[in-house]
């Protein structure tokens, strides 16, 4: 089963357009050629966002990524932050055309399935399909453990319960897309609707549906806790380690071979 595009096309609210445009027009102005295309993810292109609610989530891809100079690319973002204070954040991640072909079930996933192109030569109509397999699950987490790790640190050591409400909240949604990805071959679709995410683990995992609710929870309302919430989140973790390592047995049934994400 081939993997469908989570934005199909682009519809961006009235109230967004202006600064998305800014966002291209500076981006470019500062960096010309260096940047080959300009990508969006999230509510915004999907024309669900809400405003003092919803962040801007940009994809920048370059020939070569060396070439962004984040100092630069910071200061873009903090005079649009303060130009148009109902986004609650800018976040731009950058890659490069290789990591594109090179890592199909990573960036080119990222640039194919999850974004869609707003300016520039859209380089995810000339990615490989991706097939729906245990070998791209498996791909699809080859940072879960480094990225859940940090997340679990970060927690631990956050000051104040600001800092700790958007850990808690990054670190379920982090999970919640663990799990989720166990269900693909059933599913068939990258559901990026967090509430339809939660729905389908329920429906389509063994996992216990009271932890999947209090995950869900605890991304909609953060104020929780922190020992509790870790404490979940390790046995949480656990169950996602244990699936993705019977699903790595059976796809390298030769002992011989190993799969480096376990």
């Amino acid at each position: 089963m081939i993997l469908k595009k989570v934005i199909t096309h682009i519809d961006i609210q009235s109230e967004y357009k202006e600064f998305v445009a800014k966002y291209i027009d500076q981006v470019r102005t500062e960096f010309k050629e260096k940047v080959h295309s300009i990508y969006m993810c999230g509510s915004i292109p999907k024309g669900t966002a809400k405003p003092f609610q919803s962040d801007a989530d940009f994809t920048l891809l370059c020939a070569n990524s060396a070439d962004i100079d984040y100092a630069k690319l910071s200061s873009i973002k903090e005079r649009l932050l303060a130009e148009y204070p109902f986004l609650t954040k800018i976040d731009t991640i950058i890659c490069s055309i290789d990591d594109v072909f090179s890592k199909p079930h990573e960036w080119g996933f990222w640039i194919k399935i999850i974004c869609v192109c707003v300016e520039g030569e859209d380089m995810g109509e000339q990615a490989p399909p991706i097939l729906i397999s245990p070998a791209f699950i498996l791909d699809l987490n080859t940072e879960t453990p480094e990225e859940v790790d940090r997340l679990h640190r970060l927690l631990g050591e956050a000051d104040g319960p600001a800092l700790q409400n958007r850990y808690i909240k990054g670190y379920s949604k982090r999970l919640l897309r663990a799990l989720y990805s166990l269900i693909l071959e059933d599913t068939g679709i990258w559901e990026d609707d967090i509430r339809k995410m939660k729905n389908a683990i329920i429906n389509h995992s063994e996992m216990d549906p009271d932890l999947v609710e209090y995950l869900y929870t605890c991304y909609l309302d953060s104020d929780v806790q922190v020992e509790e919430f870790l404490g979940k989140a390790e046995e949480i973790y656990r169950y996602f380690e244990n699936a993705l390592q019977t699903m790595a047995a059976r796809f390298y049934p030769n002992p011989g071979k190993s799969n480096s994400n376990i």
